[in-house]
């Protein structure tokens, strides 16, 4: 669910250390750059990328900018396929059967360990190619002000291939803004030891 829908669960970061000034101008060619790549007409299971918050189709912000007043909105697209263990089981056995159908013609006995791992892998990419790629998309609102950035997803998985995203797209690292950290910001460092020092309590 993205921040247009009447409710949603989302992640807040802040960002470490010092924000270049020159970075700014750059945001949409350095989101163009790290955008996400179509595999629909492809064999490949994954594929992630940036896209304009507006329309999850458009991955060179055609629809609109990603500038949004005083923030930076776009979208983290994630497209998977997935294969049910149970169809894979069916194609490689049947894969298995014709090999071994081939090699006893040959006067041979069994199929190799690495044959087998071959018929496998060559399966599993057939499938690929004849499943459609399953789409998902995370919005991103960034603060340009308070440098708060929300992630519209609460998913350990995805925050974590979010982060490693942004890094490598802006150059700059995040940190998630845990109830640690705002008590840290409530408290101020002076007193960070004696929050170190708090031990959890069990309410149930």
């Amino acid at each position: 669910m993205g921040f247009l829908s009447a409710s949603t669960s989302f992640t807040r970061y802040r960002i470490i250390g010092e924000i270049p000034e020159t970075l700014w101008p750059e945001i949409p060619d350095r989101l163009k750059k790290n955008a996400f790549q179509d595999i629909d007409h492809t064999s490949e299971e994954r594929s992630f990328g940036w896209v304009c918050f507006d329309e999850m189709l458009d991955s060179q912000w055609r629809t609109a900018p990603p500038e949004k007043g005083e923030f930076m909105t776009f979208s983290l697209r994630l497209d998977t396929r997935r294969i049910s263990a149970a169809v894979m089981k069916k194609h490689y056995t049947l894969a298995l059967n014709d090999e071994m159908e081939r090699v006893e013609k040959e006067g041979k006995k069994f199929v190799s360990r690495d044959r087998k791992r071959e018929l496998k892998d060559q399966t599993k990419i057939r499938l690929m190619a004849r499943s459609l790629p399953i789409p998902a998309v995370f919005d991103v609102v960034w603060n340009v002000r308070s440098n708060v950035i929300y992630l519209a997803s609460t998913q350990g998985k995805l925050c974590s291939l979010f982060e490693d995203q942004f890094t490598l797209t802006f150059d700059l690292h995040l940190e998630p803004l845990t109830p640690y950290y705002q008590a840290l910001q409530l408290l101020g460092e002076s007193r960070q030891q004696q929050l170190d020092d708090v031990e959890p309590t069990l309410f149930v």
